[in-house]
Protein backbone atom coordinates (compact mmCIF):
# COMPACT_ATOMS: atom_id res chain seq x y z
CA UNK A 1 0.00 0.00 0.00
CA UNK A 2 1.50 3.36 -1.06
CA UNK A 3 1.66 6.19 1.35
CA UNK A 4 -1.07 8.80 -0.42
CA UNK A 5 -3.81 5.28 -0.11
CA UNK A 6 -2.19 4.65 3.47
CA UNK A 7 -3.69 8.33 4.31
CA UNK A 8 -6.42 8.54 2.30
CA UNK A 9 -7.68 5.70 4.22
CA UNK A 10 -6.65 7.09 7.83
CA UNK A 11 -8.62 10.51 6.29
CA UNK A 12 -11.49 8.10 5.43
CA UNK A 13 -11.40 6.38 9.29
CA UNK A 14 -11.56 9.76 10.92
CA UNK A 15 -14.28 10.78 8.83
CA UNK A 16 -16.33 7.98 10.41
CA UNK A 17 -15.60 8.83 13.91
CA UNK A 18 -18.07 11.13 13.20
CA UNK A 19 -18.61 15.74 13.69
CA UNK A 20 -17.35 18.10 11.08
CA UNK A 21 -13.20 17.86 11.04
CA UNK A 22 -11.61 21.13 10.10
CA UNK A 23 -9.03 21.58 7.50
CA UNK A 24 -6.07 22.25 10.17
CA UNK A 25 -7.26 19.26 12.30
CA UNK A 26 -7.26 17.01 9.84
CA UNK A 27 -3.80 18.30 8.06
CA UNK A 28 -2.30 17.46 11.37
CA UNK A 29 -3.40 14.15 12.04
CA UNK A 30 -2.42 13.06 8.24
CA UNK A 31 1.05 15.36 8.69
CA UNK A 32 0.60 17.23 5.02
CA UNK A 33 -0.93 20.52 4.34
CA UNK A 34 -4.12 21.77 3.87
CA UNK A 35 -4.06 21.48 0.25
CA UNK A 36 -2.91 18.19 0.40
CA UNK A 37 -5.72 16.97 2.65
CA UNK A 38 -8.26 18.83 -0.07
CA UNK A 39 -6.83 16.54 -3.23
CA UNK A 40 -7.21 13.77 -0.83
CA UNK A 41 -10.93 14.65 -0.05
CA UNK A 42 -11.25 14.83 -3.79
CA UNK A 43 -9.87 11.30 -4.33
CA UNK A 44 -13.28 10.15 -2.21
CA UNK A 45 -15.55 12.03 -3.64
CA UNK A 46 -14.20 9.83 -6.97
CA UNK A 47 -14.34 6.97 -5.09
CA UNK A 48 -18.24 8.15 -4.42
CA UNK A 49 -17.77 8.50 -0.49
CA UNK A 50 -20.27 11.59 0.31
CA UNK A 51 -17.71 14.25 1.85
CA UNK A 52 -19.68 17.53 2.56
CA UNK A 53 -17.76 20.46 3.18
CA UNK A 54 -18.98 22.83 5.88
CA UNK A 55 -18.49 26.77 5.58
CA UNK A 56 -18.01 28.99 8.20
CA UNK A 57 -15.84 29.88 10.91
CA UNK A 58 -15.63 26.35 12.44
CA UNK A 59 -16.27 24.44 8.87
CA UNK A 60 -14.39 21.33 7.64
CA UNK A 61 -15.89 18.12 5.89
CA UNK A 62 -17.88 15.46 6.99
CA UNK A 63 -19.78 12.46 5.81
CA UNK A 64 -22.86 12.86 4.20
CA UNK A 65 -25.88 10.91 6.19
CA UNK A 66 -26.82 7.48 5.44
CA UNK A 67 -23.03 6.37 3.80
CA UNK A 68 -22.67 2.86 4.42
CA UNK A 69 -19.17 1.46 5.70
CA UNK A 70 -16.61 0.33 3.37
CA UNK A 71 -14.46 -2.68 4.41
CA UNK A 72 -12.65 -1.78 7.35
CA UNK A 73 -9.10 -2.25 7.98
CA UNK A 74 -8.39 -2.98 11.68
CA UNK A 75 -4.87 -2.97 13.54
CA UNK A 76 -4.17 -6.97 15.01
CA UNK A 77 -5.94 -5.29 18.67
CA UNK A 78 -8.24 -4.07 17.55
CA UNK A 79 -9.13 -6.76 15.52
CA UNK A 80 -8.76 -8.79 18.50
CA UNK A 81 -10.78 -6.38 20.71
CA UNK A 82 -13.47 -6.74 18.44
CA UNK A 83 -14.50 -10.51 18.25
CA UNK A 84 -13.66 -10.92 21.68
CA UNK A 85 -16.36 -8.11 22.45
CA UNK A 86 -18.56 -10.47 20.46
CA UNK A 87 -17.59 -13.90 21.83
CA UNK A 88 -18.08 -12.30 25.28
CA UNK A 89 -21.10 -10.49 24.66
CA UNK A 90 -22.82 -13.38 23.12
CA UNK A 91 -21.88 -15.31 26.42
CA UNK A 92 -23.02 -12.91 29.10
CA UNK A 93 -26.49 -12.16 27.33
CA UNK A 94 -25.57 -8.61 26.37
CA UNK A 95 -26.05 -9.32 22.31
CA UNK A 96 -27.65 -6.21 20.84
CA UNK A 97 -28.87 -8.23 17.68
CA UNK A 98 -29.69 -12.02 17.16
CA UNK A 99 -27.46 -14.20 17.87
CA UNK A 100 -26.95 -15.18 14.14
CA UNK A 101 -25.88 -11.44 13.76
CA UNK A 102 -23.32 -11.51 16.24
CA UNK A 103 -22.04 -15.09 15.06
CA UNK A 104 -21.75 -14.21 11.27
CA UNK A 105 -19.55 -10.52 12.23
CA UNK A 106 -17.15 -12.90 13.97
CA UNK A 107 -17.05 -15.14 11.92
CA UNK A 108 -16.46 -12.71 8.88
CA UNK A 109 -13.85 -11.08 10.47
CA UNK A 110 -12.04 -14.79 11.62
CA UNK A 111 -12.27 -15.51 7.83
CA UNK A 112 -9.67 -12.78 6.66
CA UNK A 113 -7.16 -12.55 9.85
CA UNK A 114 -3.51 -13.43 8.94
CA UNK A 115 -2.06 -16.77 10.23
CA UNK A 116 -0.42 -14.97 12.56
CA UNK A 117 -3.00 -12.92 14.07
CA UNK A 118 -5.88 -16.65 13.94
CA UNK A 119 -3.26 -18.39 16.01
CA UNK A 120 -3.15 -15.34 18.92
CA UNK A 121 -6.80 -15.69 18.74
CA UNK A 122 -7.21 -19.71 19.24
CA UNK A 123 -4.62 -18.83 22.07
CA UNK A 124 -6.76 -16.56 23.47
CA UNK A 125 -9.77 -18.62 22.89
CA UNK A 126 -8.44 -21.96 24.21
CA UNK A 127 -6.98 -20.13 28.15
CA UNK A 128 -11.27 -18.35 28.25
CA UNK A 129 -13.33 -19.38 29.95
CA UNK A 130 -16.76 -18.64 31.53
CA UNK A 131 -18.88 -18.39 33.97
CA UNK A 132 -23.13 -19.41 33.27
CA UNK A 133 -25.01 -16.27 32.50
CA UNK A 134 -27.13 -15.00 34.92
CA UNK A 135 -30.48 -16.38 33.34
CA UNK A 136 -31.85 -16.58 30.48
CA UNK A 137 -31.41 -13.98 28.04
CA UNK A 138 -33.27 -12.57 25.05
CA UNK A 139 -31.98 -9.91 22.51
CA UNK A 140 -34.02 -6.54 21.97
CA UNK A 141 -35.51 -6.15 18.49
CA UNK A 142 -32.62 -3.87 16.83
CA UNK A 143 -34.97 -1.28 15.15
CA UNK A 144 -36.65 -0.86 18.89
CA UNK A 145 -32.86 -0.41 20.77
CA UNK A 146 -32.42 1.87 18.05
CA UNK A 147 -35.84 3.78 18.10
CA UNK A 148 -35.94 4.22 21.98
CA UNK A 149 -32.46 5.27 22.08
CA UNK A 150 -32.82 7.80 19.71
CA UNK A 151 -35.57 9.18 21.72
CA UNK A 152 -33.92 9.27 25.11
CA UNK A 153 -30.90 11.13 23.15
CA UNK A 154 -32.85 13.97 21.68
CA UNK A 155 -35.70 13.83 25.00
CA UNK A 156 -38.45 12.93 22.42
CA UNK A 157 -41.47 10.81 23.74
CA UNK A 158 -42.03 7.56 22.29
CA UNK A 159 -44.37 5.22 21.94
CA UNK A 160 -44.26 1.56 22.27
CA UNK A 161 -46.54 -1.94 22.20
CA UNK A 162 -45.51 -3.94 24.72
CA UNK A 163 -46.00 -7.45 26.28
CA UNK A 164 -46.26 -7.67 29.97
CA UNK A 165 -44.84 -10.78 31.87
CA UNK A 166 -48.74 -12.65 31.90
CA UNK A 167 -48.78 -12.13 28.46
CA UNK A 168 -50.82 -9.05 28.02
CA UNK A 169 -50.25 -6.42 25.43
CA UNK A 170 -50.94 -2.55 25.51
CA UNK A 171 -50.05 0.36 23.81
CA UNK A 172 -47.70 3.25 26.29
CA UNK A 173 -46.06 6.32 25.94
CA UNK A 174 -43.06 7.31 27.81
CA UNK A 175 -41.02 10.15 28.11
CA UNK A 176 -37.32 7.69 28.25
CA UNK A 177 -34.68 8.75 30.67
CA UNK A 178 -32.20 5.98 29.26
CA UNK A 179 -31.74 2.16 28.06
CA UNK A 180 -30.08 0.26 30.62
CA UNK A 181 -28.27 -3.58 30.30
CA UNK A 182 -28.68 -5.65 33.47
CA UNK A 183 -28.11 -8.99 34.06
CA UNK A 184 -27.97 -9.77 30.32
CA UNK A 185 -31.24 -8.40 29.76
CA UNK A 186 -31.94 -4.65 28.31
CA UNK A 187 -34.40 -1.95 29.49
CA UNK A 188 -35.84 1.68 28.56
CA UNK A 189 -36.38 3.29 31.83
CA UNK A 190 -38.81 6.70 32.15
CA UNK A 191 -42.28 8.59 33.03
CA UNK A 192 -45.38 7.38 32.16
CA UNK A 193 -47.08 10.60 31.41
CA UNK A 194 -50.55 9.36 31.50
CA UNK A 195 -50.07 8.48 35.30
CA UNK A 196 -46.77 10.71 36.34
CA UNK A 197 -44.92 7.46 37.50
CA UNK A 198 -41.56 6.49 36.08
CA UNK A 199 -41.62 2.97 34.73
CA UNK A 200 -39.70 0.59 33.54
CA UNK A 201 -39.92 -1.87 30.62
CA UNK A 202 -37.84 -5.06 29.03
CA UNK A 203 -36.87 -4.29 25.41
CA UNK A 204 -37.31 -7.98 23.93
CA UNK A 205 -41.05 -7.31 24.97
CA UNK A 206 -41.47 -4.21 22.73
CA UNK A 207 -42.56 -5.15 19.60
CA UNK A 208 -42.54 -1.46 18.48
CA UNK A 209 -41.25 2.10 19.09
CA UNK A 210 -42.05 5.11 17.35
CA UNK A 211 -40.80 9.15 18.43
CA UNK A 212 -43.57 11.40 18.74
CA UNK A 213 -44.10 14.95 18.46
CA UNK A 214 -42.72 17.04 21.14
CA UNK A 215 -40.46 17.05 23.35
CA UNK A 216 -39.71 16.40 27.53
CA UNK A 217 -37.74 17.79 30.05
CA UNK A 218 -34.15 15.86 31.10
CA UNK A 219 -34.97 15.17 34.47
CA UNK A 220 -33.49 15.56 37.94
CA UNK A 221 -32.55 12.95 40.54
CA UNK A 222 -30.91 9.68 40.33
CA UNK A 223 -29.84 8.44 37.06
CA UNK A 224 -31.12 5.58 34.52
CA UNK A 225 -29.14 2.59 35.64
CA UNK A 226 -30.37 3.60 39.45
CA UNK A 227 -33.52 4.26 38.30
CA UNK A 228 -34.09 0.41 37.14
CA UNK A 229 -32.70 -1.06 40.43
CA UNK A 230 -34.36 0.97 42.35
CA UNK A 231 -37.55 -0.23 40.28
CA UNK A 232 -36.63 -3.59 40.54
CA UNK A 233 -36.60 -3.38 44.45
CA UNK A 234 -40.25 -1.72 44.74
CA UNK A 235 -42.17 -3.82 41.83
CA UNK A 236 -44.92 -6.06 42.62
CA UNK A 237 -44.16 -9.48 44.45
CA UNK A 238 -45.74 -11.94 46.13
CA UNK A 239 -44.05 -11.57 49.44
CA UNK A 240 -43.16 -8.00 51.20
CA UNK A 241 -40.19 -8.19 53.67
CA UNK A 242 -39.04 -6.11 56.60
CA UNK A 243 -36.15 -6.54 58.33
CA UNK A 244 -33.89 -4.65 60.76
CA UNK A 245 -30.16 -5.49 60.43
CA UNK A 246 -27.46 -3.71 62.13
CA UNK A 247 -24.30 -2.91 60.03
CA UNK A 248 -22.97 -0.43 57.52
CA UNK A 249 -24.42 0.54 54.16
CA UNK A 250 -21.97 -0.92 52.50
CA UNK A 251 -22.01 -4.38 54.69
CA UNK A 252 -25.69 -4.80 54.11
CA UNK A 253 -25.13 -3.84 50.20
CA UNK A 254 -22.79 -6.32 49.83
CA UNK A 255 -25.46 -9.29 50.25
CA UNK A 256 -28.91 -7.15 49.15
CA UNK A 257 -27.65 -5.20 46.29
CA UNK A 258 -30.16 -2.05 44.69
CA UNK A 259 -31.79 -4.38 42.62
CA UNK A 260 -32.91 -6.51 45.92
CA UNK A 261 -33.93 -4.51 48.61
CA UNK A 262 -34.18 -0.65 49.89
CA UNK A 263 -32.61 0.49 52.87
CA UNK A 264 -33.64 3.02 54.91
CA UNK A 265 -31.11 5.16 55.93
CA UNK A 266 -30.23 6.76 59.65
CA UNK A 267 -32.97 9.24 60.57
CA UNK A 268 -31.01 13.35 60.19
CA UNK A 269 -30.08 14.25 63.58
CA UNK A 270 -29.19 10.02 64.94
CA UNK A 271 -25.61 10.70 65.56
CA UNK A 272 -24.86 8.17 62.93
CA UNK A 273 -23.48 8.59 59.44
CA UNK A 274 -24.68 6.29 56.52
CA UNK A 275 -20.96 4.39 56.99
CA UNK A 276 -21.44 4.25 60.47
CA UNK A 277 -23.04 0.45 61.81
CA UNK A 278 -26.26 1.31 63.22
CA UNK A 279 -30.18 -0.44 62.88
CA UNK A 280 -31.32 0.01 59.79
CA UNK A 281 -34.55 -0.37 57.97
CA UNK A 282 -34.71 -2.94 54.64
CA UNK A 283 -37.64 -3.47 52.73
CA UNK A 284 -37.24 -7.09 50.20
CA UNK A 285 -39.85 -7.89 47.56
CA UNK A 286 -39.67 -11.52 46.50
CA UNK A 287 -41.08 -14.24 44.57
CA UNK A 288 -39.96 -16.83 47.25
CA UNK A 289 -38.67 -16.47 50.65
CA UNK A 290 -36.55 -19.83 51.02
CA UNK A 291 -33.39 -17.60 49.76
CA UNK A 292 -33.28 -15.08 52.67
CA UNK A 293 -32.48 -17.25 55.06
CA UNK A 294 -29.04 -18.00 53.90
CA UNK A 295 -28.10 -14.12 53.10
CA UNK A 296 -28.94 -13.36 56.19
CA UNK A 297 -26.21 -15.86 57.99
CA UNK A 298 -24.04 -14.62 55.22
CA UNK A 299 -24.18 -11.18 56.41
CA UNK A 300 -23.08 -12.45 60.19
CA UNK A 301 -24.90 -9.10 61.33
CA UNK A 302 -27.87 -8.60 64.33
CA UNK A 303 -31.09 -8.59 62.83
CA UNK A 304 -34.76 -8.76 63.74
CA UNK A 305 -37.73 -10.04 61.02
CA UNK A 306 -40.32 -7.41 61.18
CA UNK A 307 -42.37 -9.19 58.44
CA UNK A 308 -43.92 -11.40 57.84
CA UNK A 309 -43.69 -14.61 59.99
CA UNK A 310 -43.68 -17.13 57.53
CA UNK A 311 -40.19 -15.77 56.98
CA UNK A 312 -39.50 -15.83 60.56
CA UNK A 313 -40.07 -19.34 61.18
CA UNK A 314 -38.03 -20.03 57.85
CA UNK A 315 -35.25 -18.54 59.45
CA UNK A 316 -35.58 -20.83 62.77
CA UNK A 317 -35.19 -23.78 61.10
CA UNK A 318 -32.53 -22.67 58.73
CA UNK A 319 -30.57 -22.30 62.17
CA UNK A 320 -31.93 -25.39 63.56
CA UNK A 321 -30.36 -27.35 59.99
CA UNK A 322 -27.04 -25.62 60.60
CA UNK A 323 -26.96 -26.51 63.95
CA UNK A 324 -27.59 -30.32 63.58
CA UNK A 325 -25.18 -30.27 60.56
CA UNK A 326 -22.29 -28.82 62.89
CA UNK A 327 -23.25 -31.43 65.79
CA UNK A 328 -22.57 -34.07 62.79
CA UNK A 329 -26.22 -35.02 62.99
Amino acid sequence: MSRTTGRVLTLLELLQSGGTRTIAELADRLGVDGRTVRRYVEQLIELDVPVEAVRGRYGGYRLGPGYRLPPLMLSDDEALAVLLGLVAGRRAGLATATATAGETAAAKIRRVLPKHLAHRLDTVMESLAFTEPSGETTAPDSGVLLAVADAVRHRRPVAIRYTDRGGRRSERTLHPYGVVSHAGRWYVTGEDPEVGEDRTFRLDRVTDARALPGAFEEPEGPDPARRVLSGFATAEYRYEVTLRIHGTVEQIRARLPESVANVTEPAPGAGAGSEAACWRLVDVRAERLDWIPPVLASLDLPFTVERPDELRDLVVEFADRLAARARGR
